[in-house]
């Protein structure tokens, strides 16, 4: 299996200054555009799908009680915004490998 690293701004920069010829500060550019547009989509309570990536969602969780799992004393969790992601049957097809 393959050890464990992290896909960076960096990383992705150089893969665009590779690919198209951009120049270093152009590509960091259009990832850091990429990335803020997704997130402002995201803050806006809109969903960010990917096609053949994956999609982000947004969904609301109701407030619910909790126990703490030591004490078993009840524990109110209130009401929030959580974001998940779904990939795409391309790329779960990709990382199985098929």
């Amino acid at each position: 299996m393959r050890s464990m690293s992290t896909l960076t701004r960096a990383d992705l920069a150089d893969a665009i200054n590779r690919k198209l010829g951009l120049s270093r500060s152009e590509s960091l550019g259009m990832v850091e555009s990429i990335l803020s547009h997704v997130s402002e989509a995201l803050t806006d309570g809109e969903n960010v799908k990917i096609s053949g990536f994956g999609t982000f969602l947004l969904r609301d969780k109701t407030e619910r009680v909790g126990r703490n799992p030591k004490t078993g004393v009840e524990v109110p969790i209130t009401s929030r915004r959580v974001l998940t992601f779904r990939a795409s049957q391309m790329l779960k097809d990709r990382i199985a490998g098929k």
